[in-house]
């Protein structure tokens, strides 16, 4: 049986089978998740946040030590994360540079009421 995977905000959705990645869940659903390692859990830069863990399969020893504690927070690495059953929802990190504009923008709403 497939696994249903969203990638939230964009909303886009893959059905994938079990024993997936998180990250090639995305690359099939055409998200991009930024990785430089090539999936050996050693350049943490596609960690994604998963609110129900339920659906994936239990973090091995690498990733736990590559997120040191943040697990807890509800943080997996995209590459390590592996997809087991039902529906995962996966948060995706703010895009760096829509989030730099964002707060550009931001900036100068503020401003411009000052004036």
């Amino acid at each position: 049986m497939d696994v249903q995977v969203t990638f939230e905000p964009l909303a886009r959705k893959a059905k994938v089978r079990p024993g997936t990645t998180v990250l090639q869940a995305a690359r099939k659903a055409g998200v991009a998740i930024a990785t430089r390692c090539g999936g050996n859990a050693s350049c943490f830069m596609c960690k994604v946040q998963i609110e129900d863990w339920t659906g994936l399969a239990p973090m091995k020893e690498n990733e736990r030590k590559k997120l040191a504690g943040l697990e807890k927070t509800g943080t997996r690495l995209a590459c390590q994360a592996v997809l087991q059953q039902g529906h995962v929802i996966i948060q995706l990190p703010p895009d760096p540079l829509r989030a730099a504009i964002a707060k550009q923008l931001a900036k100068q709403q503020e401003e411009d009421t000052l004036w």
